[in-house]
């Protein structure tokens, strides 16, 4: 009978935590590597239903893992880690290639197409409390679906 009440009390505290989740993320991927390569990103969409910022990332896949931003300053391409990232409240917010997104960076094995890659982010909400959103990307072939469009 106490095996039944725990799963019951799972199946509570599953519903529970979820209708608590005041982000969300949809369609997360990370672009493949090659051998040698040590870095890569993230791409995703968060969606926060009261507002708030992205104000940090992390996976045992890489060594190093920050927010970063590509911006065009005097017509050259320039990629910067930033120390977070405004989630306006209701706005799908999109961290694509050429601008907002995940960077993994020392990378601890090749990313192959088929792969995932947890990630674990960190949105602090206006009201300054921490949530933790638990993502599993799959890893896209490096130039194949994605990819930055014309």
């Amino acid at each position: 009978m106490s095996l039944l009440r725990s799963l019951v009390a799972l199946a509570v505290a599953g519903t529970t935590l979820s209708a608590l989740a005041q982000t969300t993320v949809t369609e997360p991927w990370v672009r493949g590597t090659v051998v040698q390569q040590k870095a890569t990103g993230a791409f995703m969409q968060l969606t926060s239903a009261q507002g708030g910022k992205l104000v940090s990332a992390s996976s045992p896949a890489a060594g190093v893992v920050e927010i970063h931003e590509m911006v065009m300053e005097a017509n050259v391409m320039k990629m910067r880690a930033v120390p977070g990232l405004e989630l306006p409240a209701g706005k799908a917010v999109e961290l694509k290639p050429g601008g907002y997104h995940v960077m993994l960076m020392d990378l601890k094995a090749p990313l192959a197409a088929g792969q995932s890659v947890p990630l674990t982010l960190v949105v602090e909400g206006k009201d300054g409390k921490r949530e933790t959103i638990a993502v599993n990307a799959p890893v896209k072939a490096l130039g194949g679906m994605g990819a930055p469009k014309p």
